[in-house]
């Protein structure tokens, strides 16, 4: 008599070690380019941002949607990984909190994320635990901060994550990609100073002090605008939930030279004749 038992689902196969290196600078390319451009960057520019032909994107990302998802997921996983790495790492509560807030610089989840998302929906299983991930780690870090007495006490969850993405914009062109960037990790350093509790004269913060559950039921934008069909969701809340961090941690960015492009955006398949890279 056979057994009834259910076989075995093979383990799917691993991406071989050059594999997976080209879908890691797709993803870090795209994230820059997305940020940069918006959703409907060509896609052209993110292959040649990682140095790869555009067969080798298509390989690994069959469509912009699934792209865009793999951005959003590896911004809000490294997220999480560098706050815990903050948290775990750092000798004191604010010191943590200052490095979570420099790599989420360093990631530009303040301006990646709020482009995105009206392109997927973060109540999908995976992205949800990936943000929940993000905002336990970051909780901890700021309650501890206040627990030290070292974090001013009016300052809120929503003032962290709105204050990363005011800080993440790109200032007007021609400013060079590097010195945008250094100067928002200069500014950062200066607010980090505002948020220190034992600031001689400091002036109380006006205006609302958001928490957490306010930041998340701001009003949302148009439904019908949102093709991931989460008119729940709103993009300045659901951005500044998953905020990150300093000038000193190495960073996987690709390069950030802009070439000039005037193609239109496009989702297309290549054809047989466009070259790949494996």
């Amino acid at each position: 008599m056979q057994s009834s038992a259910a076989r075995p689902v093979p383990a799917p196969e691993r991406l071989r070690a050059d594999a997976r290196r080209n879908r890691e600078r797709i993803v870090a390319a795209a994230r820059d380019v997305f940020a940069e451009q918006g959703p409907d960057a060509p896609l052209e520019e993110v292959a040649r941002r990682a140095g790869l032909g555009i067969g080798t994107l298509y390989r690994r990302f069959p469509d912009r949607g699934a792209l865009i998802r793999e951005v959003v997921l590896d911004v809000l996983t490294r997220a999480a990984e560098e706050s815990a790495a903050a948290r775990d790492q750092e000798p004191d509560p604010f010191r943590a909190l200052a490095r979570y807030l420099h790599r989420m610089l360093d990631l530009r989840i303040g301006v990646a994320i709020p482009s995105l998302l009206g392109r997927v929906s973060l109540a999908e299983n995976e992205l949800a635990g990936a943000r929940e991930r993000l905002v336990a780690v970051v909780s901890q870090i700021v309650d501890a901060a206040r627990r030290d007495g070292t974090l001013r006490p009016d300052v809120t969850f929503g003032d962290l994550g709105l204050l990363v993405m005011r800080l993440s914009r790109p200032l007007p062109e021609p400013l060079p990609a590097e010195l945008d960037r250094d100067l928002a990790h200069r500014q950062l350093d200066l607010l980090i100073d505002g948020l220190r509790s034992d600031r001689q004269g400091a002036t109380p913060l006006p205006g609302p002090a958001l928490d957490l559950d306010e930041l998340r039921a701001l009003p949302a934008g148009d439904p019908a605008g949102d093709p991931a069909g989460d008119p729940a969701g709103d993009p300045a809340g659901d951005a500044a939930t998953a905020q990150v961090t300093p000038a000193t941690a190495p960073t996987d960015r690709a390069p950030t030279d802009r070439a000039p492009t005037d193609r239109a955006p496009t989702d297309r398949a290549p054809t047989d004749w466009e070259p790949t890279d494996g």
